[in-house]
């Protein structure tokens, strides 16, 4: 073990003692759920804020407020299973579009590589061609902008692509909240909506629960969650702060990673991916009040770090010598464009059209935020050793 401590990432957040007792005796009111609405409002010049059972549902309900059903929107090549979920909840087409290495992002550059028409619709210019399959055709009336892993896209750019062709911005805070675009502007406070995760390893995180914030006037109705969480996900919120705790202080012996595959099997902890999108249910009020507090903290401490990242080769043999030293990088987003492996086929990536999202899967490594680049430097050198050649495809 590096340093006399063991990393254990991958396998449970490393929550404090404190963090521990906070999710297991604060007591939320109704009161905090209408305060952290009230600063969200605040924060981010919206008209109305709206709690969820987690990102996704946020994210739907921010899609299905502007989108007509069986519209495009356009979709980082490089993303999570969670948005495709709420885009084909809302009733929408994701249209993937490839990213650039150097941001994991999608650019003006490949965005104008997209396809133009002249259909009827919001948008005259952009078009799916229905040459090419009539279950594949329609027109493009959205944007998702996700900032992959806390790394901005060029804004202004993309902002204005976006009003040539006539397209409404969401912008997804899952990975980017207090973060703030290279003119200045705070992720969250240029599209219509954005839509907030407070999953585990967020920037703001309560183990589950969203939220979304609409800026714009909404073009459909939209109904609030009512119902409060299920007795069983309002407990896993309370409870996995502690068993990340004893799963890391039971990996010194290596029995760790065996308690916390049990907990899953017997369903007292959720895989994040596994956490399922619903418009009825909202954020536990204990969680309103533990996400206000890390909103004002976050704001204390300034801009959040943007998570490293780097291209190795053979990356499997690079995680396996990260891990002999205690650093566990493999639960960190790999192996497909569309993540997790699990879900992948029902996504139907086009390969073909986003060979750099492909890349960038096969060859990534990114460094947890929550430890200091000092203690993280053994892990520096040996992705160093193994970077990928420039010029290597």
């Amino acid at each position: 073990m590096i340093f006399g401590r063991h990393y254990y990432l991958g396998q449970a957040a490393n929550y404090s003692i404190g963090e521990v007792f906070r999710h297991l005796f604060t007591v939320g009111l109704t009161r905090d759920i209408d305060a952290l609405k009230r600063y969200l409002v605040q924060r981010y010049k919206g008209k109305q804020a709206i709690l969820c059972k987690n990102g996704r549902s946020a994210l739907c309900l921010a899609l299905k407020a502007y989108f007509e059903k069986g519209d495009y929107v356009i979709v980082n090549g490089f993303t999570c299973y969670a948005v495709y979920e709420a885009v084909i909840a809302a009733g929408l087409k994701p249209l993937f579009v490839d990213i650039e290495k150097d941001t994991l992002n999608f650019s003006v550059r490949t965005l104008e590589m997209l396809p133009s028409g002249h259909t009827q619709g919001r948008s005259a210019k952009l078009t799916v061609p229905s040459e090419a399959s009539p279950s594949v055709s329609g027109k493009i009336t959205g944007i998702i902008i996700q900032n992959s892993l806390g790394n901005p896209v060029d804004i202004k750019a993309v902002e204005n692509f976006a009003k040539e062709h006539d397209l409404v911005i969401i912008e997804d805070l899952a990975h980017c909240t207090g973060v703030k675009y290279a003119d200045g502007r705070e992720c969250g406070t240029v599209g219509a909506a954005a839509a907030f995760s407070f999953g585990k390893d967020k920037m703001i995180d309560t183990i589950s629960g969203g939220a979304v914030v609409f800026r714009e006037e909404l073009s459909h109705e939209i109904k609030a969650p009512e119902k409060a969480p299920r007795l069983s996900d309002h407990l896993r919120a309370r409870f996995y702060p502690l068993f990340g705790m004893i799963c890391r202080g039971l990996s010194y012996v290596h029995l760790g990673g065996i308690l916390m595959r049990g907990l899953v099997k017997i369903h007292w902890v959720e895989k994040s991916a596994d956490n399922r999108l619903d418009l009825t249910r909202r954020i536990s009020k204990f969680e309103a009040k533990l996400a206000l507090e890390q909103f004002n903290k976050l704001k204390r401490s300034g801009e959040p770090p943007i998570r490293e990242f780097a291209f190795v080769d053979n990356r499997d043999e690079v995680l396996e010598e990260l891990a002999r030293i205690g650093y566990y990088f493999d639960g960190l987003w790999y192996k497909q464009p569309v993540s997790p492996e699990r879900y992948y086929k029902k996504v139907h990536f086009p390969e073909e059209e986003c060979p750099n999202s492909v890349f960038v899967a096969k060859h990534i490594v990114n460094f947890p935020t929550y430890y200091a680049r000092s203690d993280l430097k053994k892990a520096h050198e040996i992705v160093k050793n193994h970077a990928v050649k420039e010029g290597h495809e």
